[in-house]
């Protein structure tokens, strides 16, 4: 009996630390993650929306030049996503996860994990998603 206990004990000590843990990222999505109230990739990078994208459109505008600079967050392979997050198929046939019907993005100027540089940026078509 004292053994089933320990075990018990064992497993739920191992669960609640398992339930800490988790809570400094949690995990969103296969690709995503809350990074100090900022939705980010799992690489802790802030992702960013772009406002000249159309919400459910299934396109991103940011492509060329524009996705050199913000980089599209690729969804690679057959990712099960679902709830808030989508994919949808760039012009160059790569797949790219959208977060409410918005393409997400990140932006190569920020250089480290919660660096949020790009927000607000050509005139406030950047910005940032809040958790």
């Amino acid at each position: 009996m004292n053994r089933i206990k320990s075990i018990l004990m064992a497993l739920v000590a191992a669960a609640i630390l398992a339930a800490c843990a988790s809570m400094t990222g949690v995990a969103l999505a296969p690709f995503t993650k809350a990074n100090d109230g900022v939705l980010a990739g799992n690489n802790g990078m802030t992702l960013y929306t772009y406002s000249k994208d159309v919400v459910g459109s299934g396109k991103s505008v940011c492509n060329g030049m524009c996705a050199s600079n913000w980089p599209p967050l690729l969804a690679e392979g057959g990712p099960a996503v679902s709830g808030d997050y989508s994919v949808i198929t760039r012009d160059d046939g790569k797949k790219q996860l959208t977060f409410n019907g918005m393409p997400l993005y990140f932006y190569v100027k920020d250089v480290k994990p919660g660096d949020k540089t790009g927000d607000g940026r050509s005139e406030g078509a950047w910005r940032i998603i809040k958790m």
